[in-house]
């Protein structure tokens, strides 16, 4: 009898083991591979950064020729009038560095003059919210650094796109309906994007012949056909017609900065974030407010940990509204706040009973958007991440070009006791903030979008991985919750994969949770790239709350 009863036990084990691959809380798939990917969120932007690779393009060739298709496939979340961010790993030297090329506000914007014109807080579209695109500049600084294929190559898919149409995939077609209103108030606008007087159906085919000549100049005649050519005398005329400020010198002047990421330590993983103007040091923050406490056994979606994890966003979030601004401009206390020292008094506040809705900023020491990520067969990742900052960004549609004007200027705020008070040639707050992680041979290029979802995503990101053993594509997929309406309080959406009980047990510590669809893209929709040094072998994830993929480089099957 034993014998029998040692055979079914093994077969059960076995079972057991067979099926755990299968029997899983997340969709989709890691995508591994010993050469590139790209992750992107629209499929045919994810295709145009893997074929580029093919033809030996590097993570940044990739990451650019991605970017200029998903200007033409999501015009309403990015584009050739929006800001870029990056980080680039170079897997030969294992340096890290960091791009900011978010744009200035005109010289002729400026509290007084908004103020002549009875304007009191920042318009959140039209002219006056638009500052200068810093997209092209951030391509044409990175290309000439990492690039290695002929700059014009790079728009050869986005120019087929947008001359020859594109079928429009589900969520975009949900985001074009939501700004019909926005885009019906002015001539060009409506003539480029509702060109049958409304937002495209979803599977039609979308062309936009205007933004395919503009791309074409851009790739013929370089950034200067942006910043000083043909282009940018359209971007001052269209200004001027609705009454702005930009001026050719403001375009002319304009410079992507390079600079240093900004780094904690988490459990022995080092997390990168871009500096200010961005608001990447908040995720930093939060995630040192976290690692003051131990993982919880109830698991990333228990009561313990998600209520520290809503406490903590709190105090890092009240901060950052209080202290983020444009460093040229503001002494921001970045130091101060990723201390291990502040982060201990911050998490000393969190009550585990009972949410605290208005914890305010503390006192440190002084001292809608795409994200993609790239990564080649040598191990080079661009962590990228552009945007208009709201759908079709101010509305103002450049005449004959094809593509808004972002409206950045928003965030600006127009109190002068503010760090962030509006300036000419000031960066405004600014919400897209691309990232990486490390830990010995294992480098993880990321990114979630979404406003200012972002530094609580990157941080309920790196936890999922780190503490509770996560695959990339798992931790991306998790349920998440965000921040609502762009301030700190007990409001928190929250996705519906959150266990009844557990939402319930929150709200009885005084949440107020806003229960959202079971994959919202309220929480934004992540990308991430891992490369193994030691193996060489790379992974890619793709958010399922994102009409893209993780495509992987395809092999050169002719060469003999």
């Amino acid at each position: 009898m034993l014998r029998p009863i040692l055979l079914l036990l093994f077969l059960l084990l076995m079972t057991a083991m067979d099926s755990s691959g299968q029997d899983r809380s997340y969709g989709r798939s890691v995508v591994m591979t010993d050469r590139g990917i790209v992750a992107t969120s629209h499929y045919l932007a994810s295709q145009a950064g893997s074929q580029i690779l093919a033809k030996g393009g590097t993570a940044i060739d990739a990451a650019i020729a991605a970017n200029a298709v998903l200007g033409v496939t999501e015009p309403m979340n990015n584009g050739i009038g929006g800001d870029l961010f990056l980080i680039y790993w170079e897997a030969k030297t294992g340096k890290l560095y960091g791009l900011n090329s978010s744009g200035w506000a005109p010289r002729g914007l400026s509290v007084e003059f908004l103020a002549k014109q009875g304007i009191t807080s920042m318009p959140e579209d039209g002219i006056h919210s638009a500052t200068v695109p810093g997209a092209v500049e951030g391509w044409s600084q990175s290309h000439q650094r990492f690039g290695r294929l002929p700059w014009k190559d790079l728009f050869a898919p986005a120019i087929y796109y947008a001359e020859h149409g594109y079928a429009v995939p589900e969520i975009i077609h949900d985001y074009w309906v939501e700004e019909e209103a926005k885009l019906q108030k002015t001539s060009e606008s409506r003539r480029v994007f509702l060109q049958a007087g409304k937002a495209p159906a979803v599977g039609a085919r979308f062309s936009n012949p205007d933004l395919a000549n503009t791309l074409r100049l851009l790739a013929d005649q370089g950034r200067d056909a942006f910043y000083k050519g043909e282009i940018a005398k359209a971007i001052v005329s269209t200004s001027s017609s609705f009454g702005g400020t930009i001026q050719l010198d403001d375009l002319a002047d304009f410079s992507a900065e390079w600079v240093e990421p900004i780094s904690i330590d988490y459990r022995g993983w080092k997390i990168y974030e871009l500096p200010p103007n961005g608001q990447g040091m908040a995720a930093l923050e939060m995630l040192n407010i976290m690692s003051t406490f131990q993982p919880d056994a109830g698991g990333p979606q228990g009561t313990v940990e998600l209520h520290k994890k809503i406490e903590a966003m709190k105090l890092a979030y009240s901060d950052l509204y209080r202290y983020n601004a444009d460093p040229r401009f503001a002494k921001v206390p970045v130091h101060g706040l990723l201390s291990k020292t502040y982060a201990a008094q911050r998490a000393a506040l969190i009550n585990p009973n009972k949410a605290d809705c208005n914890p305010g900023p503390g006192s440190p020491a002084t001292s809608d958007t795409v994200y993609l990520a790239a990564v080649d067969k040598e191990g080079n990742i661009a962590s990228l991440i552009q945007s208009n900052y709201s759908d079709f960004g101010s509305g103002v549609v450049v005449n004959g070009m094809g593509f808004a004007l972002q409206n950045r200027g928003a965030l600006f705020v127009l109190d002068l006791g503010h760090p962030n008070v509006l300036q000419p040639r000031k960066r405004p707050f600014h919400t897209i903030i691309p990232a990486f992680m490390e830990q010995a041979d294992v480098h993880i290029g990321f990114g979630i979008m979404g406003g200012p979802n972002q530094p609580l995503a990157h941080a309920q990101f790196v936890s999922n991985f780190v503490d509770y053993g996560m695959n990339i594509q798992a931790a991306l997929e998790a349920p998440r919750f965000t921040v609502a309406d762009n301030k700190v309080s007990c409001d928190i959406p929250i996705e519906s994969r959150v266990k009844p009980d557990v939402l319930q047990a929150l709200r009885d510590k005084g949440h107020n949770l806003i229960v959202r669809g079971a994959y919202t893209t309220a929480m934004g929709r992540g990308q991430a790239v891992m490369h193994n040094s030691k193996t060489g072998m790379n992974s890619g994830a793709s958010d399922p709350r994102a009409d893209g993929v993780a495509e992987p480089e395809p092999p050169d099957t002719h060469s003999k």
